[in-house]
């Protein structure tokens, strides 16, 4: 089964970050923003698998994305 989980990248000083809202604890770096995102693929597959050996239940994705805008 395939699940589609939503990831924040965000810019950090040398670097990006990436982290999943539905995933708590499951985080990445890497050097450019392809770099995180192919790190954070691997982090939820490994945080997802730790969670099956664990006998844990897999979160369903829920969290969503939109943009506002405002005056500035």
């Amino acid at each position: 089964m395939t699940q589609r989980y939503l990831i924040v990248l965000e810019k950090a000083e040398k670097n990006y970050s990436a982290y999943s809202p539905d995933l708590p604890g499951c985080i990445a770096t890497g050097d450019t923003a392809d770099e995180a995102k192919q790190n954070m693929r691997e982090a939820i597959e490994t945080h997802i698998r730790g969670l099956i050996e664990d006998d844990l239940p897999i979160p369903e994705p829920q969290a969503i994305s939109d943009y506002v805008s405002v005056a500035a």
